[in-house]
C-alpha cells in the first residue's frame, strides 16, 4: 500500500480520492525536527507539505522511501526541488488551483486601501461612538478603482486572473514578466458569453513609472529584494503597492521609509521577510493592509489544490507500477 504524509494537511476531496483508489493518508502534523524519524518508521512513499514544512537535501537523502513530494500551491522555495530530481524523487504542485483566490484577496486589499478599510477596521472599535464624525470626515477622500491602471508584475497564471478582475472592473492594465511577451486574456460571463483581450507585457521601468497601484506575482529569487529603494522611486508619488507572492520580494524597511515619507500613500501585505514572525513595526503601520499568508486559503482553493495532488499522485504510481 502507498503510503502518504500530508504534513500540513490536505483537503476532504484529495483525502477521498486517494483513499477511494487504495491509497494510505496522514494529515497528523509532524515536527520538523521529528519529521525524518516518522517518516522512515512509518515508511511512508509520499511526503505532501504547503509553506510551513521544509524540504532541504538532509530530509531527502534520510528517507529513501520517498517516491514523491508535493507542495499545495505554486512556490516550492521550501523544498529543494532540483536536488530531489537529482535523487530521482517525483515533484509536484499545484500551479492553477490557487490563481482564483490569490487574485480575489488582491482586491481585498485594493478596495481596503483605497477606501481606507484597513485602518477603519482598526478605529471604529475604539472611537466610533464618540468621534464618529471625525473619523467620516478622516476616511471621506477614497478614490475608486475603475480608470486606473494596475501595474501587475509577474504574468503567470495568478498574475493573469488578476488582469481578467481588474479588466472588469474598468481598469487599465500594464504588465511585466521576463518570460512572457503577451497573453490572451479571456472573461468568462454568468450567461456563457466571453471576451478575450490581449496584453503585451512591457519593461519593468515602464510597469512601475505609469501605475497607480502595483501588485507583484513572482517567485522569490536570491536575497535581493524585487522591489527597493529605487524602483519605489519609479513610481507615482501617492501609488500604491500590493506583495500576495513572497516575503523578501519588497525591501520592507524601504517600504516603509516610503509610506513615513509618503511618496507611497498605502501598502497591501499578505506575506513578510520573516514569516512566521513579521515586523511589529510593519504589522503596527498605520498605512498597511494586513493579511496572515491566507492568498490561496480558501475552501474551494484547498479544495482544488487537494484534488489536483491526489490526481498527480495516482497518475505518477499508476504509470511507474
Amino acid at each position: 500500500m502507498i503510503k502518504i504524509l500530508a504534513n500540513d494537511g490536505i483537503s476532504n476531496s484529495g483525502i477521498n480520492i486517494l483513499e477511494k483508489n487504495g491509497y494510505f493518508v496522514s494529515c497528523n502534523h509532524i515536527k520538523q525536527s521529528a519529521l525524518i524519524e516518522n517518516i522512515n518508521k512509518e515508511k511512508y512513499n509520499v511526503l505532501l507539505v504547503r509553506s510551513a514544512t521544509k524540504v532541504r537535501k538532509e530530509l531527502i537523502d534520510a528517507c529513501p522511501k520517498i517516491k514523491i513530494i508535493g507542495r499545495g500551491g505554486v512556490g516550492m522555495d521550501n523544498i529543494d526541488v532540483d536536488y530531489a530530481i537529482s535523487k530521482g524523487i517525483k515533484v509536484i504542485n499545484t500551479p492553477s488551483a490557487s490563481s482564483n483566490s490569490v487574485a480575489e484577496l488582491v482586491f481585498a486589499h485594493l478596495f481596503s486601501m483605497v477606501r481606507y478599510l484597513y485602518d477603519s477596521n482598526r478605529q471604529m472599535p475604539l472611537t466610533g461612538d464618540s468621534e464618529f464624525k471625525d473619523l467620516k470626515k478622516n476616511y471621506a477622500k477614497g478614490i475608486e478603482l475603475s480608470g486606473k491602471t494596475l501595474g501587475i508584475i509577474g504574468f503567470g497564471r495568478i498574475g493573469q486572473e488578476v488582469a481578467k478582475k481588474a479588466i472588469g472592473l474598468g481598469m487599465k492594465v500594464l504588465a511585466h514578466d521576463k518570460f512572457i511577451k503577451e497573453a490572451n486574456i479571456k472573461i468568462d460571463f454568468f450567461n456563457g458569453d466571453n471576451i478575450s483581450f490581449k496584453v503585451n507585457t512591457q519593461d519593468i521601468k515602464t510597469v512601475l513609472s505609469k501605475s497607480n497601484f502595483i501588485t507583484l506575482h513572482l517567485p522569490k529569487i536570491g536575497e535581493k529584494a524585487i522591489i527597493g529603494a529605487e524602483e519605489i522611486g519609479l513610481m507615482k508619488t501617492g501609488a500604491g503597492i500590493i506583495n500576495t507572492s513572497r516575503g523578501g520580494i519588497i525591501d520592507e524597511t524601504a517600504l516603509m521609509f516610503a509610506l513615513d515619507k509618503q511618496k507611497l500613500a498605502y501598502a497591501g501585505l499578505d506575506v513578510y521577510d520573516n514569516e512566521p514572525n513579521p515586523s511589529i513595526h510593519l504589522c503596527m503601520h498605520n498605512a498597511i493592509s494586513l493579511t496572515p499568508h491566507i492568498g490561496a486559503a480558501t475552501l474551494e482553493a484547498q479544495e482544488r489544490i487537494g484534488a489536483e495532488l491526489a490526481t498527480q499522485i495516482i497518475k505518477h504510481f499508476n504509470n511507474n507500477g
